[in-house]
C-alpha cells in the first residue's frame, strides 16, 4: 500500500480578520505547496520524516499506532501537533491506520518554513487526503481558524470563501486581474502567528458586524476591479480600515512610506507577506525591496497558481 498527495500553499487577498466572523473572503493559492508520500513499512509503527525547500530533513519521529504518540522524535511540540491531528483523523474514519500496518511517511515543503504560506494547513488538507476524510471537517478539529486556508489546498485556483450560520460555502472564482505585472509578493522576513492574530482580533473589534459588512464590500469591489490605479486606491481604503479596527499601523507607513505605490497586508498583520502593487516596472519594483533589505519580492505568476 502506497500513494502519494499533494496541497498547494494560499495568501489571502481580503477579508483579514473578518473572514472569521462571516465576511466573503477572496484567497490565492499559491504554485507552491507541499507533498506527502506514504508507503507501508514493517513494524507497527510510522517512521514520519520532514523535509524543507532544500531537501533537508527537519522533523522525523516514529510515532505508535497505539496512540500516536512519539516513541522517539526531534521536534516534542511538532510531534504533539502531529498526534492530534492523526487522533482526529481516526475520529472521522475508523477505518484510517485500523489494520496495525506499519508506514513510512514523507513530506516535502516547496517553500520555507518561515514563509507562512501554511506548512500546518496544507498538511492537515494530505493527511484528510490520506485517510479519506473532508479537510475542512478535519481542520475544525484541530483549528479555530476560518479554514480558508485548508480550501485553497486543494483549489484549482482563487477561490471565495465565506462561513454563515454554520456551514461553509467556497468556490473558485475567475480572478485574474489585467494589471497583476504590476502586482509583486514580498516576504517581510518573519512569520505571524494565526492564534496570535486571531486572539488580538476577537478582543480588539467590537463592532463584528460592521467590520465584516465594510470587508464584504472591500471584497466585491477588489474582484471587480479592472484598473490599476482603482486598485491601488482599494488597497488604501482596505489597510485604513483594518487599520482603524484593529487599532494597528499599517505596513506602508511602518516600512515602506516613501514607496511609489500601494501596500497591503495578507492575512494576520504584522509578517508574512504583503501585496506590492505599483505602476513601477517589475525590475524597479523589486530593486525597491532588495534595498530595503527584503529579497524576497515575487511577480504575481511567480506566486500565483
Amino acid at each position: 500500500m502506497k500513494g502519494n498527495y499533494y496541497a498547494h500553499g494560499k495568501v489571502l487577498l481580503t477579508g483579514e480578520y473578518a473572514v472569521l466572523d462571516g465576511a466573503k473572503a477572496i484567497a490565492l493559492p499559491t504554485k507552491k505547496g507541499q507533498s506527502l508520500t506514504f508507503k507501508q513499512n514493517k513494524g507497527s509503527d510510522i517512521v514520519w520524516k520532514a523535509y524543507d525547500h532544500l531537501g533537508e530533513e527537519w522533523f522525523s519521529a516514529k510515532i505508535s499506532l497505539f496512540d500516536f504518540a512519539a516513541i522517539k522524535t526531534t521536534d516534542e511540540e511538532t510531534a504533539q501537533r502531529l498526534k492530534k491531528l492523526l487522533k482526529n483523523a481516526v475520529r472521522l474514519n475508523s477505518e484510517f491506520l485500523s489494520k496495525w500496518n506499519g508506514f513510512k511517511v514523507e513530506t516535502r515543503l516547496e517553500f520555507p518554513n518561515n514563509w507562512g504560506l501554511g506548512s500546518s494547513s496544507t498538511l492537515t488538507y494530505l493527511v484528510a487526503q490520506w485517510a479519506d476524510v473532508h479537510p475542512l471537517l478535519l481542520h475544525f478539529k484541530n483549528s479555530n481558524g476560518s479554514g480558508y486556508d485548508v480550501a485553497c489546498a486543494g483549489a484549482d485556483g482563487p477561490i471565495y470563501y465565506k462561513l454563515e450560520d454554520g456551514t461553509i460555502n467556497w468556490e473558485e472564482i475567475d480572478y485574474n486581474p489585467s494589471f497583476k505585472k504590476h502586482l509583486h509578493f514580498v516576504h517581510l522576513g518573519k512569520k505571524q502567528s494565526s492564534e496570535d492574530g486571531i486572539k488580538y482580533y476577537s478582543k480588539t473589534v467590537k463592532k463584528k458586524a460592521e467590520f465584516v459588512k465594510e470587508s464584504n464590500q472591500m471584497a466585491t469591489e477588489m474582484e471587480r476591479c479592472t484598473s490599476l490605479k482603482g486598485f491601488i486606491k482599494l488597497i488604501a481604503e482596505n489597510e485604513l480600515m483594518v487599520s482603524k479596527a484593529l487599532k494597528l499601523e499599517t505596513c506602508k507607513s511602518t516600512h515602506f512610506s516613501d514607496f511609489n505605490g500601494e501596500i497591503k497586508s495578507l492575512g494576520a498583520w504584522g509578517g508574512d507577506f504583503v501585496l506590492a502593487a505599483s505602476e513601477m516596472d517589475s525590475e524597479d519594483v523589486k530593486a525597491y525591496f532588495a534595498k530595503k533589505g527584503f529579497d524576497q519580492c515575487l511577480s504575481y505568476d511567480e506566486f500565483v497558481l
